[in-house]
């Protein structure tokens, strides 16, 4: 990779619009921009008279805030004001344009110091007025407007104006390569080596700061259409893209180190639709429900990155909706006996991942009816046949898990998944950012499927998440072996995260939750969640058969597929009426001379083959726009400033620290039985009185199940084997028993002798004689004063304490009785002070640095204390 020189730092740009305001006139809208600071604005003018047109005038000046104050004053009247924080763009429908703004944002998570904010609140403003001759409007207008506007903007729709969403992290710490939005990497020559560039500095180690402006992955933003009208904008930072899936942010103290863990899902553009309508792949290879996630953990420093994706089978295949049934069979529409639709998905993927792509197949291999099994057949022949024009070392990985079966059967699959998983993280490797340490990449990614690549492919890529994390976790030091443990602070939390991603993102393709979660295949789920599973499948077959359609035309009016018009010809039918969306999702386009002479089985390009095993993506990177800065305080690039915002008021529950910690004590449980995170915690679980609650017959037994579940997994043929190119043989993990000892100060803490320089030991007898005799010298002084009443006190006291005396002599005769320490001169009126030695000194003065270098990463002995102590715990 293009980025081995630590002294050159390459910085993104910040947007200097985050903040807008629209004044709204009879003849004019006026579009106030400005930062973060409100110190510096810009202007953009929009022709309202135009009928049918957008006009926008951009002021090429930069204001300060009283020559804005000047401008706005001169407007005259009461213009209607509207504050925001950014421009999603402008959508035309059959009646004039219309702005939409960002008027509400949150912050759901911070990577570094950039900060990610979810979309709360929008608002659509009509730009052009219909003049006289013109006052009514067309008839499908506002179907058109209520259509576009059930795309929820308000629900997970995501952006930042510091940090690439479209693009992974290990892709933005990539070195830029390539200058400009229009560039071929096959044809247009690349920037010099950073390595080899002196940069004109006179020492061979100073640092070199470079600005640039990220070319984001139009597949991943979802208003791409909406900004078409806004690109002749010589001022990018007005262009705000925002991506659409899920992003969540939780932590973990680890010694009182945050740790954050950050989940961040980017659903595709292309072929997007909804469960039934959108299956198997269009001619461009891009697959229905294709999503990308990321999992990044992060100490303050260090950041450690692992990306997966799930999406169907990139084949042409079907189901038939026509009839009410829940799973209408699955059919083969085109036959593609060169798998040329599959190649250009997978080259796709090679391009931007690298190799080697591992395929996790989840669907059913055996089944007594034909239905998954098709299509799983036309992926391996696929695999098969596109695997023997790829070097050996670069070939695709297919790995068959039938998982409901493996459920069915008894089998434990979270263990089986775990050992799939250590293959894939071992394959694949990770991103890794640490100071003083090279970079290391992610090469290849794991591709996850079943049939609707929702619940089984959630759990599935969580049980990969669980491996990455404890790998993640390792290189970052905070654990030693990569191994997790279930039901432990650390995975619950992670658990949290993958459901909720599943959720999401079933509720925006399936129409409901996940129907199948995680604990169903953990076995732990309770007997009375299988309601909800059966509630859960109601609503998704509800949805599925009622609301997809229209939900589908709002996606492809919203993304631009279909663009209305007023002729009614059968090309521009209105597209309630249209039969299908077929010809907008498989458009034909032409191809380029260099791709019409490529053979059918020079499926990969050779600029992709010679940076494999490596991302040609990451290591050609493009940037719109690349400087040099020779400062670092610059408002551009000042992130330290943009995030932490010192110049104004935050509300507590606004700041993104306090968020993540109210997201973190919502994943974890409140009853803990270790401080550790890593380490299990036990849950004492009552057994029910009413045997039905569990889930299973008072009467039945352990040995029913197991052969009914049995007798049922007979059916079918074990699905273990794996491809020709890839053999897991799965092992018994054999856990010792661990010997209960029990927890003493002795087992805790070092001994005293070692910290005090003195042991306490058990008392000899002749120390324990001595102390018997102290004990009847103070019963012997008590007892003349307790045995005589008040008036009698006086009188009868002396011949007690002569006869007292008499006896307390006789018990310290032999007792020499010397202080253990010795004051000296000390007194309340003055005390000489100690002597400290200069390693207590030393200690001190590190004890009082540690505020300023909290977050630095210990020293490794220091590891091993607090390792052992946790240990212990």
């Amino acid at each position: 990779m293009n980025n081995n020189n630590p002294n050159v730092i390459f910085n993104p740009l910040i947007s200097a619009i985050q903040k807008v305001v629209l004044y709204e006139t009879r003849t004019r809208l006026y579009l106030v921009g400005s930062n973060n600071r409100e110190t510096r604005f810009r202007l953009l003018t929009i022709d309202r008279t135009q009928h049918d047109r957008l006009v926008i005038d951009e002021n090429p000046n930069e204001y300060s805030a009283l020559e804005i104050r000047r401008f706005v004053g001169s407007l005259g009247g009461q213009p209607k004001v509207t504050s925001a924080y950014g421009v999603l763009g402008f959508v035309r429908f059959l009646e004039g344009y219309y702005l939409i703004l960002v008027t509400k944002r949150k912050s759901c998570a911070h990577l570094g110091m950039h900060l990610i904010y979810t979309i709360k609140d929008t608002v659509m403003v009509k730009v052009n007025e219909p003049t006289i001759a013109l006052k009514t409007p067309h008839p499908y207008e506002e179907r058109y407007k209520k259509m576009f506007q059930n795309i929820d903007l308000r629900s997970n729709f995501y952006f930042s104006y510091s940090y690439d969403l479209t693009r992974t992290l290990q892709y933005n710490y990539s070195a830029p390569r390539y200058v400009g939005p229009n560039v071929d990497i096959e044809v247009d020559e690349p920037l010099p080596e950073w390595d080899s560039l002196t940069n004109n500095v006179e020492k061979a180690d100073e640092r070199v700061d470079y600005a640039y402006r990220s070319c984001s992955r139009k597949r991943f933003v979802w208003n791409a259409f909406l900004l078409e009208p806004m690109k002749g904008i010589m001022l990018r930072d007005w262009l705000l893209e925002v991506t659409h899936g899920y992003i969540s942010q939780s932590c973990i103290s680890v010694f009182g180190r945050r740790v954050n863990v950050c989940l961040i899902a980017r659903r595709s553009t292309r072929y997007a639709g909804t469960r039934f309508l959108k299956r198997g792949a269009n001619f461009r290879g891009d697959v229905a429900n294709e999503v990308e996630t990321e999992q990044i953990v992060s100490d303050g420093h260090n950041m450690c990155s692992f990306t997966q994706m799930r999406g169907s089978v990139p084949s042409h295949w079907s189901q038939d909706i026509s009839k009410m049934v829940p799973k209408p069979p699955i059919q083969l529409d085109i036959s593609d006996p060169y798998a040329q639709t599959p190649a250009r998905h997978f080259e796709r993927l090679l391009f931007h991942y690298g190799s080697p792509l591992i395929m996790l197949n989840l669907v059913k291999k055996r089944e007594k009816r034909q239905h998954e099994n098709i299509i799983a057949k036309e992926l391996v022949n696929s695999i098969r046949y596109l695997n023997q024009f790829l070097p050996p070392q670069h070939r695709m990985k297919y790995i068959p898990f039938d998982m409901a079966r493996k459920s069915r059967g008894g089998g434990n699959v979270m263990t089986m998944l775990a050992d799939i998983a250590e293959f894939v993280v071992q394959q694949n490797g990770m991103f890794f950012k640490a100071r003083g340490l090279p970079l290391t990449f992610q090469t290849g990614i794991v591709r996850t499927n079943c049939v609707d690549c929702l619940d089984r492919t959630n759990t599935a890529q969580f049980a990969i998440g669980k491996c990455a994390l404890g790998h993640q976790l390792e290189r970052l030091g905070f654990i030693k072996s990569p191994n997790l443990e279930f039901d432990s602070v650390c995975v619950t939390m992670l658990e949290n995260l993958y459901e909720e991603h599943g959720d999401t993102l079933a509720l925006q393709y399936g129409g409901s939750q996940l129907v199948h979660r995680i604990k169903t295949y953990r076995k732990t789920a309770a007997w009375a969640s299988q309601g909800n599973d059966i509630m859960q499948t109601l609503s998704r077959y509800y949805s599925n058969t009622f609301n997809d359609t229209e939900k589908q035309h709002s996606i492809n009016l919203f993304l631009g597929y279909y663009i209305p018009s007023k002729s009614h010809s059968k090309q521009n039918q209105p597209i309630w009426e249209l039969q299908s969306d077929y010809y907008m999702h498989n458009a034909y386009k032409p191809l380029s001379p260099r791709h019409e002479t490529r053979l059918i089985t020079d499926w990969v390009r050779m600029k992709i083959r010679k940076c494999l095993p490596y991302s040609c993506s990451d290591s050609n990177r493009i940037v719109k726009e690349l400087f040099r800065v020779h400062t670092r305080d610059l408002e551009m690039i000042d992130g330290y400033s943009n995030y932490h915002q010192s110049f104004k008021w935050t509300e507590l529950n606004e700041h993104i620290s306090f968020e993540i910690s109210q997201v973190a004590l919502r994943h974890l449980s409140t009853f803990r039985t270790h401080y550790s995170p890593f380490q299990k915690q036990i849950q004492e679980r009552k057994k029910p009185k009413n045997p039905s609650l569990t889930g299973q017959s008072s009467t039945s037994s352990t040995a029913s199940n197991d052969s009914s579940s049995s007798s049922e997994a007979d059916n079918t043929s074990t699905d273990e084997e794996f491809s020709a190119s890839l053999s897991i043989k799965e092992q018994t993990h054999k856990q010792p028993k661990e010997t209960e000892t029990s927890i003493t100060l002795e087992t805790l803490l070092p001994p005293m002798k070692e910290v005090y320089g003195c042991k306490v030991s058990n008392p000899t007898k002749e120390n324990m004689d001595i102390y018997k005799r102290y004990v009847q010298m103070s019963k012997l002084t008590s007892n003349a004063s307790a045995t005589a009443g008040p008036t009698q006190q006086q009188s009868a006291s002396q011949p007690l304490i002569a006869a007292n005396i008499t006896q307390i002599s006789r018990n310290m005769a032999g007792i020499n009785l010397k202080p253990l320490s010795d004051y000296g001169t000390d007194s309340y009126l003055s005390v000489k002070p100690p002597t400290v030695s200069e390693e207590s000194q030393r200690i001190y003065k590190e004890y009082c640095k540690s505020p300023r270098n909290f977050n630095a990463v210990p020293k490794i002995d220091e590891f091993d204390k607090l390792h052992r102590y946790v240990a212990m715990l």
